[in-house]
């Protein structure tokens, strides 16, 4: 019925209660998670999740807002994107939110590191999971320099602007909403949800972050992201199984899988 289209299971706090969590997605008719990942170091944690559940998916790249860590060159990103159950490049992008006294100029190092990303996903024809905060128009401006025509992809956790959102759509790429849909503060970004066109919207939980209201506040889970498909239905004046529905087929269609009808998440 739901997929949980970004989430981040090999995390403290979610990967140690994997059953419980499996068994909530059940629970909740969550039917399938794509499983992210942020470091090289954590991918073949991230990878085993995929590789032992049949509702479970992968990606792999490095955040843009890692420091300090293994820095992915184009050669190691292709070659864990063969791996089985590897359906995107990501989580990639530009986070200028923290810079720590330096200047975006001082950034060219994340810019960089984007541009290997949207190079491995050029190459071996998969999405890109995309991570904006703080740094829309330079993460515009490289997608356009390094071909964004010949990539696709998602805009995970939006929170921008109408005219990021229909940057984004003229690209090619999907739209994905998380629990901040929820949040009482969130009204502009209610208004790009209601006019981002359905069949290129996507849900998510961004777990273990920013579970959606009455939970905001708690550790987030996939189990919860029926209600950010219920906001956005709402938003769109929709049954909620329509939303359920297109959101499951656009996810299908984006990563090139396909979600079992009867899926029922089990340990």
């Amino acid at each position: 019925m739901f997929v949980d289209s970004h989430c981040h299971l090999s995390y403290p706090g979610l990967h140690e209660r994997l059953d419980s969590i499996r068994a909530e997605m059940a629970a909740n008719r969550v039917d399938a998670a794509l499983c992210i990942c942020t470091t090289l170091e954590e991918f073949d944690t991230v990878h085993a999740l995929a590789a032992a559940h049949d509702n479970f998916w992968c990606s792999v790249g490095v955040h843009p807002d890692t420091e300090g860590l293994a820095e992915p060159d184009l050669q190691t990103l292709l070659a864990l994107a063969r791996r089985e159950r590897v359906v995107a490049i990501g989580e990639t992008g530009l986070d200028y939110y923290r810079l720590n006294g330096r200047s975006v100029a001082d950034m060219e190092w994340q810019r960089e590191r984007f541009r290997v990303h949207i190079r491995a996903a050029r190459e071996t024809g998969l999405p890109l999971v995309i991570h904006t905060r703080s740094a829309s128009e330079d993460t515009l401006a490289v997608l356009a320099e390094e071909g964004a025509g010949q990539v696709r992809g998602v805009f995970h956790c939006f929170t921008e602007t109408r005219a990021v959102a229909r940057a984004a759509l003229d690209l090619g790429f999907h739209i994905s909403f998380s629990g901040i849909l929820t949040f009482r503060n969130a009204e502009e970004l209610r208004e790009v949800a209601h006019e981002v066109p359905l069949e290129r919207c996507l849900i998510e939980t961004d777990s273990p972050y920013l579970a959606p209201a009455p939970h905001r506040g708690k550790t987030n889970t996939p189990a919860w992201v029926p209600l950010v498909a219920a906001k956005l239905a709402e938003l769109k004046g929709l049954p909620l199984e329509t939303v359920a529905a297109a959101t499951t087929r656009n996810f299908e269609q984006l990563f090139g899988v396909r979600v079992a009808a009867d899926a029922h998440p089990s340990a």
